[in-house]
């Protein structure tokens, strides 16, 4: 064994460096209902432009080729020329930071997030329900 390690140890290492990479903690679900974070300027323009270059470029089927040529035509494009896209980005930021705080209040007032509504019954018949519960133990 090299530098004196004893067989437990050398297997200990061997086991560490299988699962390196891996992570050891599950992640935390996503939730549904949590509002998707606003594009940039870059891709506000990006969804225009892939329109006109698939009509341009019928044959084409990489979406690489799309990225490389709409990155070129970006960084080309002058401030003036990015204006309406970095308005329409700034837009829909406000739109999104809105959202959020909605989003951000209805976690901390305690509602459920997963589904709007609390459930399938109405209240009134969660009501009847424990009221016929407690008749039942008389």
């Amino acid at each position: 064994m090299k530098g004196g390690e004893t067989k437990a140890q050398a297997k200990g290492t061997d086991d560490r460096l299988k699962t390196r990479g891996k992570k050891a903690g599950k992640k935390a679900a996503k939730d549904p209902n949590k509002p998707k974070r606003p594009p940039s300027a870059f891709f506000v323009f990006l969804e225009g432009f892939r329109k006109e270059f698939n009509l341009a470029n019928p044959d084409n089927k990489s979406v690489g080729a799309v990225g490389k040529a709409a990155g070129a035509k970006w960084k080309s494009m002058t401030d003036e020329d990015k204006a309406p896209f970095v308005a329409k980005a700034e837009t829909k930021k406000s739109e999104y930071t809105k959202t959020m705080q909605k989003y951000n209040m209805k976690l901390a007032n305690g509602t459920s997030t997963a589904g709007d509504d609390d459930s399938d019954k109405s209240k009134s018949e969660v009501n009847e329900g424990a009221s016929e519960e407690e008749e039942d133990d008389d």
